[in-house]
């Protein structure tokens, strides 16, 4: 009997000692400084306080079989548009299961002035992404 009340107690004590933990967890994550954003440079304070840009074209379909597509705009000129369709494929023991094909790409202006186009597509076999600021696999040495 007396080993039982000695297990209780440290279960309890346990219990305890995770509540205070817990709380002491949250004092520390509550006593982290802010900066004050008077306090940062008006040049700096720009990059904090971004206005979002507005969506000037916003497009979205879909289809009673699982398919879909959608297309934006912003005023300064990202671009993005997905198109997903449901396709049937064989698995590993050419067993049929439904999967989403993703074909898409999304584009903006670099701080070069330069635009960059991402092209992506998802399926059955993974995500794969092509564009020019996306490293292509080196070739090895031996």
């Amino acid at each position: 009997m007396h080993i039982e009340q000695t297990v209780k107690f440290a279960k309890q004590l346990v219990s305890y000692m995770m509540i205070v933990v817990a709380f002491a967890l949250v004092a520390v994550a509550c006593a982290v400084p802010v900066e004050d954003i008077n306090k940062v440079e008006p040049e700096a304070r720009l990059l904090l306080v971004k206005e979002p840009e507005k969506i000037i074209r916003s497009e979205f379909n879909h289809d009673s079989e699982g398919g879909y597509n959608f297309s934006f705009e912003t005023e300064k000129g990202i671009n993005r548009n997905e198109n997903g369709e449901v396709k049937e494929v064989l698995d590993e023991d050419q067993k049929p299961h439904m999967v989403v094909v993703v074909r898409g790409s999304y584009s903006y202006t670099d701080d070069d002035g330069k635009v960059e186009t991402i092209n992506y597509s998802a399926d059955e076999k993974g995500f794969h992404a092509d564009g020019d600021s996306i490293p292509t696999n080196a070739p090895s040495r031996r």
